[in-house]
């Protein structure tokens, strides 16, 4: 099965306007259509993995640490942390290379930065 995203409250929005500009077939959820604001990260880690999603997010701080958490006691669908000091080309291509080469069931209870 192919990989889902779900965007992250703070991820840039140019990213998933971007990438699905090049490929329409992309399941990309955005933060305001999964409502995510004002949610705190393990609510988000939840939705994320109810909804079949990897979570991509630019949130380094503290992302890791309640995944951590959440995984010690539940099963995530993963997280990619993307940097905000990376283009978004690069920020693109990685993603688009994350969904074309890999399926959703790699993802399970991992976490990895772009770029991989």
């Amino acid at each position: 099965m192919k990989v889902s995203f779900q965007a992250d409250n703070d991820l840039d929005q140019r990213i998933v306007a971007a990438l699905l500009r090049i490929e329409p077939t992309i399941d990309f959820q955005t933060a305001i259509g999964s409502n995510l604001h004002g949610l705190e990260d393990t609510s988000v880690l939840a939705l994320s993995a109810f909804e079949g999603r990897v979570l991509v997010s630019h949130d380094q701080s503290t992302i890791p640490i309640h995944f951590a958490k959440y995984i010690s006691e539940n099963t995530s669908t993963g997280v990619l942390i993307v940097p905000q000091t990376l283009s978004l080309k690069t920020v693109i291509q990685e993603l688009l290379m994350v969904w074309l080469a890999s399926e959703a069931e790699e993802w399970i209870n991992r976490i990895s930065y772009i770029p991989l």
